[in-house]
């Protein structure tokens, strides 16, 4: 499908298409299929999604937010009732895991609103000397 002119497209929250996962440029489509996994193109407008490589990205905000929110937990529930350390094994660590697991589709739709926003590309690199000549 071609692009059609930006003005048939107007501009939508990267917060609310990317935290529902929906496609940047319409808000419709689904970004992801699967768990993690962005789909080639949008099926309602056509985008394409080859511009989108968030990397990393969605696991180091969530494993950040996650951290800092479960960590204060865990401090709380340490402190108040003092379990012993099985109850932190066998509840609080596989809370804090599920938790991280669970924000990574909506980081991850976040950052590729971005990216499309801010029309994010592949670095070109030119060499300006005579450098490998």
């Amino acid at each position: 499908m071609t692009d059609p002119t930006p003005a048939e497209w107007p501009r939508l929250s990267t917060l609310s298409t990317g935290l529902r996962c929906r496609c940047p440029r319409c808000g419709k489509g689904p970004l992801l299929k699967g768990l993690l996994t962005i789909r080639d193109a949008c099926p309602v407008c056509g985008l394409d999604y080859g511009f989108a490589e968030p990397a990393d990205g969605p696991a180091f905000f969530a494993m950040s937010a996650i951290g800092v929110v479960g960590m204060i937990a865990f401090m709380a529930f340490e402190f108040t009732v003092q379990p012993p350390i099985w109850v932190h094994f066998a509840v609080t660590f596989p809370l804090i895991a599920l938790a991280c697991v669970l924000v990574l589709r909506p980081f991850k739709g976040w950052l590729v609103s971005e990216q499309y926003i801010h029309k994010a590309a592949p670095p070109e690199w030119e060499s300006i000397g005579k450098h490998g000549d």
